[in-house]
């Protein structure tokens, strides 16, 4: 887990240092630009995802993983959401029942 840890730090570090960056030369200072079209890149790269893990394809299913995280960190920073905005939501669901969880928002 700690190198999963380590190379999405340094990629939400890379996705920040693009901000306000040359549109025309950085597909994610574009991204961070238009947090719409980043959002909707997203949402096609969620679905890719679901469709690899539904036919078992592995390779596919590490692939749009990648690019999921990479455009999920781009529509957060765009939001200006922290990932320690996010870690204390998790944190804060710890030890605690998904199905409680889900009950509680309704």
């Amino acid at each position: 887990m700690s190198r999963f840890t380590e190379v999405v730090g340094r990629l939400a570090e890379t996705i920040e240092s693009r901000r306000g960056g040359d549109t025309s030369t950085s597909y994610t200072a574009q991204l961070l630009g238009d947090l719409d079209r980043a959002a909707k890149k997203m949402g096609e790269e969620a679905v890719e995802t679901v469709i690899a893990a539904a036919q078992g394809d592995r390779e596919a299913l590490t692939h749009e993983s990648a690019d999921l995280i990479y455009h999920w960190l781009v529509v957060i920073a765009a939001a200006g959401v922290s990932l320690d905005e996010v870690a204390e939501r998790l944190e804060a669901r710890e030890g605690t029942s998904g199905l409680k969880e889900k009950a509680s928002r309704a």
